[in-house]
């Protein structure tokens, strides 16, 4: 039975539709991801489900009883309280069990004969409940929820009207965890936590909390590690996938393909039916153009069609930078510690030595407040280090996306900027209107979206205009700050491409995140702060750095009184070289049977079948049934392998 159902809801600011008929159902123990671009309605929904916002038409429908915790983008915390005070409070009905038991054992000093049984009776209960509930282990698990989530014990005094917005979206994290309702709703929950507290909520939700987790995230990896159910809000709809988030990249793209393929088709139809009316329409066959003509209109205004959303690779050419020297930036035993308030002295890092090379790709990677950005302006000069020398190297241009951006014009419009950049960065360059509104494209921004002045565009879209400028702007080393904070999962992956595909950026790379599957996706080398004043340089990226760690676990690991390493991977065999392509005579395929005709025939009783999957495969309903929807796509693979065996025999006996 499902515990939470929204019925074709819809909602509307002003005459600007949010969502459309949007349907949800939410069973117990289900992890579903909610994915689209910023403004889609992600968060709207969500606050229905809660009850906070109410939709125009449809219905919301809560399992009575069901618990049902919400994580909002902005927390509201009471005052007054320390961090952890804060906390317990996720235990309030459990700290009311405690205070009705220390008052019955008050009463019982002064009780007698049946008024003193039935306060024996009272106790008996409230233990029993008060054990249910988690009894007197509440500060163990506290302790382990703020630990995992990126809490140190002396922030655990810290009182909560000191906190930063970070930390007091990690609170809010932490009570909600706490109090273990029977749904979450999390909405971006890692945007304040660093990687390790990200891989801890990872596990707390895949393998510890056991109510249903409905969650808002463009971490593709915590997507991917704990939903099996993907629903993108798309044109104010919800459209299912099953599986995580790689599963549904797959399924996506081969439903705008067939999507697409309807589309074509029936544009093709159309333009065919136009073109017989507009020869018959004034001729003998008027009268049958003209049928034709009223079946056409009436189709086109009940069955047309929507040219689904395109996904395409990144399309520009950026242009090149002027070549650095070979060793980009080198530093020599530098350190950097700063003072406490208890008159002791935090120590970032010590003794860090480097040498980035011309065109290497590196990440900075640690917890937060380890040190990632200011080792990095130490390295560029900006700030002094306490021991050591730094230098950049011969004709280095650098290109640096910081978290904030000041400076911009909130009036200019978000092509003429991009142009602007580039001439600035590039005298003598002239970048014309159309190159412009080219990059802004390649940065996923439409050409209405291209004219908007960048004092109404969100943090999102700002962040993905100074990245289109930097990525433009000729620099030879582009270092960016977290650039993935504010953007959507399409926006996040076109930086992917921009950073790594042939025709993006092929300079040298320093980059800050907490982006799992951008650090993947973009470097190979990595400088690892802890938060505890060591740093580690380690070749690879952070995936192999994880399985490295591993490895390293197991080697130490005591077995038996004894340390055992983990077992060696399989050689690898040499490559065997392929025969030559004419060593062996082709042979025949299953229709060399059959004379031209018959192939012919064959053909098109293949593509109009191909034609009839293509439109099962443009129903939206068909892809809600995962049985189904593999169903029809194995046959119109099937159908596609055999019309490519036809056509190719066709062509051995047309030569």
């Amino acid at each position: 039975m499902s515990v939470l159902v929204a019925a074709n809801v819809r909602y509307a600011i002003g005459d600007r539709p949010i969502l459309r008929g949007a349907s949800l159902a939410v069973e117990a123990g289900d992890r579903v991801g909610i994915v689209g671009r910023n403004g889609c309605g992600k968060s709207t929904l969500i606050r229905m489900l809660t009850g906070e916002l109410k939709p125009d038409t449809g219905t919301i429908t809560r399992q009575r009883g069901v618990k049902i915790g919400y994580l909002a983008q902005e927390p509201d915390l009471e005052p007054g309280r320390t961090l952890r005070d804060d906390a317990e409070t996720a235990f309030k009905d459990l700290q009311s069990l405690h205070d009705q038991l220390h008052a019955i054992f008050d009463q019982m000093g002064e009780a007698e004969g049946d008024a003193l049984e039935k306060l024996l009776r009272r106790q008996d209960d409230l233990e029993r409940r008060i054990a249910a509930s988690g009894g007197y282990a509440i500060g163990h698990r506290i302790d382990a929820v703020l630990h995992g989530l990126g809490f140190t014990d002396s922030q655990f005094t810290i009182p909560v009207e000191s906190l930063s917005g970070g930390q007091r979206a990690r609170l809010a994290l932490s009570k909600l965890l706490l109090d273990e309702p029977d749904v979450l709703l999390l909405d971006e929950p890692t945007n304040h936590l660093d990687i390790d507290g990200r891989l801890w909520l990872e596990s707390f939700l895949a393998t510890e909390f056991k109510g249903a987790v409905v969650i808002i995230s463009h971490d593709r990896r915590l997507l991917d590690n704990v939903v099996t159910r993907i629903e993108e809000v798309e044109q104010g709809r919800l459209i299912d996938y099953p599986g995580n988030y790689a599963k549904f990249r797959k399924l996506r793209s081969e439903r705008r393909e067939a999507l697409l393929r309807a589309f074509e088709n029936q544009q093709t139809k159309f333009r065919q039916e136009e073109a017989f009316i507009r020869k018959y329409k004034a001729g003998q066959r008027s009268k049958q153009a003209r049928g034709r003509e009223l079946r056409l209109d009436r189709e086109k205004e009940t069955s047309t069609l929507e040219r689904p959303v395109e996904l395409t690779t990144f399309a520009f050419d950026l242009p090149k930078a002027e070549r650095a020297g070979d060793v980009v930036v080198t530093s020599r035993n530098i350190g950097k510690r700063y003072p406490l308030e208890d008159g002791g002295e935090k120590v970032l890092f010590a003794d860090l030595s480097l040498s980035i090379k011309r065109g290497e790709r590196w990440a900075v990677v640690g917890p937060n407040g380890a040190g990632k950005t200011t080792v990095v302006r130490i390295l560029l000069g900006e700030i002094a280090p306490d021991q050591g020398t730094c230098r950049l190297g011969a004709n280095v241009s650098v290109g640096y996306f910081r978290q904030s951006h000041e400076g911009l014009d909130p009036e200019k419009k978000m092509y003429r900027y991009l142009q602007d950049v580039i001439r600035k960065e590039n005298p003598g360059a002239l970048l014309s209107e159309q190159a412009a509104r080219d990059l802004a494209g390649a940065f996923l921004f439409s050409g209405e979206e291209q004219e908007k002045p960048l004092g109404v565009l969100s943090g999102g879209e700002r962040a993905r205009a100074v990245l289109a400028g930097l990525l433009a702007s000729s620099k030879n080393l582009l270092v960016l700050d977290e650039p993935t904070n504010h953007l959507d999962i399409p926006s996040a992956e076109r930086l992917e491409e921009a950073l790594s595909s042939d025709d993006g950026y092929d300079g040298t790379l320093i980059l800050i995140s907490h982006d799992r599957a951008l650090i993947d996706a973009t470097c190979n080398h990595l400088l690892l702060l802890d938060g505890e004043g060591n740093a580690e340089v380690y070749f690879g990226n952070y995936t192999q750095w994880r399985e490295h760690l591993a490895e390293r676990a197991a080697q130490t690991a005591p077995e038996n009184g004894k340390n055992t390493k983990p077992p060696s991977r399989p050689t690898a065999q040499p490559a065997t070289s392929p025969e030559p392509a004419d060593s062996k005579p082709k042979s025949k395929n299953r229709f060399s049977w059959m004379r031209l005709e018959q192939l012919e025939e064959r053909m098109g009783e293949i593509q109009a079948e191909i034609a009839v999957l293509d439109d099962q495969l443009a129903d939206v309903e068909l892809w809600k049934d995962h049985e189904k929807i593999t169903q029809v796509r194995e046959h119109h693979e099937n159908l596609q392998a055999e019309l490519a065996e036809v056509e190719e025999e066709w062509l051995r006996k047309s030569e």
